[in-house]
């Protein structure tokens, strides 16, 4: 864990030039990317990252991965944390009173989805005016944060107040996403979320994203749908609600709130 993170931090300390060799193109969103900026009267997002897929194989392009020894820490790190979701997707399952298996083969099985992004804040002169990453939350299935330990810097949302995480060393953040809020009719809920940043110090997180299958309609499961509790949610696919949220205008609340509708 902290090989790699301390590895994406080495990155992000390269020269522009290089990071921008392995720059992001619109189609994937794969590669180095930057959203540093302010502009007057509007809070902009102040980071650099880097984003990659890691599952199913078939999404991976390795022309865009950062060369040795990142890539085989990415890669070592991909399977590590993805066996670490499965782990985590039977204890969900089975609070709900589900199969043990149920919430993994509605993600697709095999052949759910993961990605990586590493999140780089520099050192922001006017942390007052920027955020590191505006208020939002996760579309996907889960998210496992590793955020830097010696920089605060995640927010989340309890009732009208922002309640900053303090990074406990060598343990991980679990987001619930959108997707398992879906799925558990809201027994689950999809945590709304932000990032400040520092004027003083730099931070780096790698957010793993656990996601179904872009093709299997997610819906609330049948066994949690009663007359007094009916489905809060209609059916659709990972890939239709990424494009629901990406067309509904600027993130704000968590955006499966926006899909509420008795079916």
């Amino acid at each position: 864990m902290s090989r790699t993170r301390e590895a994406w931090r080495e990155f992000f300390h390269l020269p522009l030039e290089v990071k921008q060799g392995y720059a992001n193109s619109p189609a994937t969103y794969e590669g180095y990317g930057s959203r540093l900026g302010v502009e007057k009267g509007i809070k902009l997002d102040w980071s650099d990252y880097f984003f990659l897929h890691l599952l199913p194989n078939t999404m991976r392009d390795q022309n865009k991965w950062p060369k040795l020894p990142l890539e085989d820490l990415v890669a070592e790190y991909g399977e590590e944390l993805a066996r670490l979701c499965g782990k985590l997707m039977k204890v969900f399952s089975t609070s709900l009173g589900l199969e043990q298996d149920y919430l993994q083969k509605s993600f697709g099985g095999e052949e759910m989805g993961a990605c990586l992004r590493a999140n780089f804040y520099p050192k922001c002169p006017q942390p007052d005016l920027t955020l590191g990453l505006s208020s939002h939350s996760d579309p996907g299935g889960m998210t496992l944060l590793l955020p830097d330990e010696d920089v605060s810097g995640l927010q989340v949302r309890r009732g009208d107040n922002w309640v900053t995480v303090k990074p406990v060393p060598n343990a991980f953040i679990v987001n619930i996403g959108d997707q398992i809020q879906v799925l558990s009719n809201a027994k689950y809920k999809s945590v709304e979320h932000r990032v400040i940043v520092n004027s003083a110090k730099e931070r780096v997180s790698l957010a793993f994203f656990y996601n179904p299958n872009g093709n299997i309609p997610i819906e609330p499961a049948k066994m949690l749908v009663t007359e007094d509790k009916p489905p809060l949610y209609k059916a659709m696919t990972f890939n239709e609600y990424r494009l629901f949220i990406r067309t509904r205008g600027p993130r704000g609340k968590s955006q499966v709130e926006s899909l509420k509708s008795p079916c």
